[in-house]
């Protein structure tokens, strides 16, 4: 099953993917945000509405994030050993953990924000998993049975506020960068996440391709390990990390630019698109 966030009219809303459609579950139940709806616990009763006629075309509709107001997204860095490879960085014992800020996201055909301050606007393709049971010191060996579904994720980085100080946050959450979509497919669908398969594209040029089961930290153990810091609540995101192939690090670098196109395609989910545009 595919679930969406999205705008119509002015009025914001959720909606189960179909074949002809987008079904507006927002208007079927009280849950005012798919965030709330996965707190329901009920997607059975999204299911069940498969056969309903679609409200909307899938294109009619201004696609949101797929999880708009997260309670936190946390993000992964260096968690593929050909990432770590090409900065040049040693492999660390525990998650490389920083925070995006939920007003930073956009939605599928969203343009991804090239800030005024950097010519240095780089690409990040990855998986990202949405929580849908609340939990706290979750074991690994029973994380995945929190997981609500699975989406694409670009975690778009401005590479020169990034390396400001240590701290990576400046460059990963400038206004417009973090694109997530075009929707999540539910955890029913896809059993084991590290059976999928990443690409991202860059005007239609493969620039990183990879198996998810290369992860240094996998899902489960991400799940256990962010779970042990703070309770995850339904609809907290894991961004779990790009893999090797970052436009920084190649010579010479491969930055995204003012008309470009960049998609993320997940095996088994769909492709995130998005043009870029410069700020105005």
């Amino acid at each position: 099953m595919k679930l969406c966030s999205f705008t119509k009219d002015g009025r914001a809303s959720y909606g189960l993917v179909t074949e002809t459609g987008i079904v507006d579950l927002g208007r079927r139940f009280a849950a005012p945000t798919l965030r709330d709806f996965l707190a329901t616990g009920d997607l059975a009763a999204a299911a069940a509405l498969a056969s309903e006629p679609a409200d909307y075309a899938f294109d009619a509709v201004t696609h949101d994030p797929v999880i708009p107001n997260p309670d936190k997204i946390i993000c992964v860095g260096l968690n593929y050993h050909d990432h770590i490879q090409e900065t040049g960085r040693e492999e660390t014992p525990n998650p490389v953990l920083f925070a995006r800020y939920a007003g930073s996201q956009i939605g599928h055909g969203a343009a991804l924000v090239k800030p005024l301050e950097s010519d240095q606007f780089d690409y990040e393709g990855e998986l990202a998993v949405i929580i849908g049971k609340a939990g706290r010191r979750i074991p690994e060996a029973e994380a995945l049975d929190h997981v609500a579904g699975y989406a694409c994720y670009n975690d778009a980085s401005v590479r020169d506020w990034q390396k400001h100080t240590h701290q990576f946050m400046p460059g990963k959450t400038f206004a417009g960068t973090g694109a997530f979509g075009p929707w999540m497919v539910t955890a029913d669908e896809i059993p084991d996440p590290a059976a999928l398969h990443l690409q991202t594209r860059l005007n239609g040029q493969v620039v990183q391709d990879t198996d998810v089961s290369l992860l240094i930290t996998s899902i489960p153990r991400l799940i256990a390990y962010c779970s042990t810091i703070l309770p995850l609540l339904p609809g907290d995101v894991i961004v779990s990390g790009t893999p090797g192939g970052v436009g920084a690090r190649r010579n010479p670098p491969l930055w995204m630019r003012d008309g470009d196109v960049c998609e993320v395609e997940i095996s088994g989910i769909g492709t995130l698109s998005n043009p870029v545009a410069n700020e105005v």
